[in-house]
């Protein structure tokens, strides 16, 4: 099945139409390393966290989700009686969270002073620029303005 690659008659259709992200999620073997990583030195903000399965944490409108896929992967967890399906990942994988354009400096300088390696700066062609590096786990975090992206401007 492939998805449309115009705004179709579907978008005409306010019930049926997505709003957004609501969240996303990465996945570590080491969640107090992902915590001290997100919350201690990103500044998102601790939402949840059940020890050697996930920490939930809460970042603008939506939420950034890292569960240990050691235990995700395999059993289902419950939400109000209803088992949620497993899920879970291995390797790397990606997030970009949105700052100011004017920011890039200062977080820069913030992930250097951390003993954060920038694994790569790009100036996009179409606007902005993105910083990218790694959480403890590997994931490849990127930080970037939303002008990267010309839809969203």
């Amino acid at each position: 099945m492939s998805a449309p690659t115009s705004r179709g008659s579907q978008r005409d259709e306010p019930s049926a139409s997505i709003a957004g992200v609501l969240e996303t999620c990465l996945y570590a073997g080491d969640l107090d390393a992902a915590e001290r990583f997100y919350v201690g030195l990103l500044g998102l903000d601790l939402f949840a966290r059940e020890p050697g399965r996930h920490v939930f944490m809460r970042c603008g409108a939506g939420m950034l989700l890292v569960f240990d896929p050691g235990q995700t992967s395999t059993e289902p967890g419950m939400a109000g009686g209803v088992a949620v399906p497993a899920h879970g990942s291995r390797g790397a994988g990606h997030v970009c969270f949105r700052i100011d354009a004017e920011a890039l400096a200062a977080w820069r300088e913030r992930l250097e002073r951390a003993g954060v390696s920038i694994e790569a700066e790009i100036a996009w062609p179409r606007g902005g620029s993105s910083l990218y590096f790694r959480d403890p786990a590997g994931n490849s975090v990127e930080l970037a303005p939303a002008m990267i992206w010309p839809a969203l401007r």
